[in-house]
């Protein structure tokens, strides 16, 4: 079974991820999300997510990966450990 997030938008409507894979690097974590728990759904949207809270946050805060190096990046790694997934 894929574990379940809840994240608040800016609005504060309440958005569900199933999370895929998780990893850490350089000391920053990542997450592998998608919107579906369909695991056979190869069309879903998937997202990563990089946790950015500090210290003194009661939970965890995550955004959205947006910068193009970035992304490319962490994708290339979520591909080699999810290994038949094709993250594009």
């Amino acid at each position: 079974m894929t574990e379940k997030i809840v994240f608040k938008d800016e609005t504060g409507e309440e958005i569900e991820f199933y999370v895929l894979e998780e990893t850490r690097i350089n000391n920053m974590n990542y997450l592998l999300v998608t919107e579906s728990d369909d695991e056979e759904d190869e069309e879903a949207a998937a997202y990563i997510l990089k946790d950015v809270s500090n210290q003194e946050d009661e939970e965890a805060v995550y955004e959205m990966v947006e910068n193009d190096d970035e992304l490319k990046y962490m994708s290339d790694i979520f591909e080699e450990l999810l290994e038949d997934v094709d993250i594009k």
